[in-house]
């Protein structure tokens, strides 16, 4: 078995859904040595997340925007955590609702992901700085 670990912290993203599959396999290019493991991507941030979906059609990614601002709207009067800006607090929801960590099998060399699949940075904060990510990865 082999363990390999790295921090990478990514360029500034704007809010919203972005794919970051080809970021994240430029940085483990140890991934060719592991014919079966796991690759687990960990953000380090409590107001962006991490997920896996559609990697092709970019209207996808407009309308997970969309969406989750419809489900998680800013300026609720009940939100007491404001200090930040009006897109803190939801920030920080739609980032427990999506989750902080994807894990993608790793077969012959690559991530074993699904035709249409990649990997999401979603950055919920309207200035959101550069995300760190812990990419773990490991396997035969």
């Amino acid at each position: 078995m082999q363990f390999f670990q790295r921090e990478i912290k990514l360029r500034q993203f704007s809010r919203g859904f972005h794919l970051i599959t080809s970021e994240i396999i430029n940085a483990v290019p140890e991934i060719s040595q592991i014919k079966i493991g796991q690759l687990q991507v960990f953000i380090k941030h409590t107001s962006a997340s991490l997920t896996i979906n559609e990697n092709a059609d970019p209207t996808v990614r407009i309308d997970f925007e969309s969406h989750i601002n419809e489900m998680v709207p800013e300026n609720q009067n009940y939100y007491r955590h404001i200090y930040e800006g009006a897109d803190d607090m939801p920030a920080h929801i739609k980032a427990s609702l999506l989750g902080a960590s994807v894990q993608i099998p790793v077969t012959n060399g690559k991530l074993n992901l699904g035709i249409w699949q990649g990997i999401y940075l979603c950055e919920h904060r309207n200035r959101g700085e550069g995300r760190n990510l812990v990419l773990t990865l490991f396997g035969n």
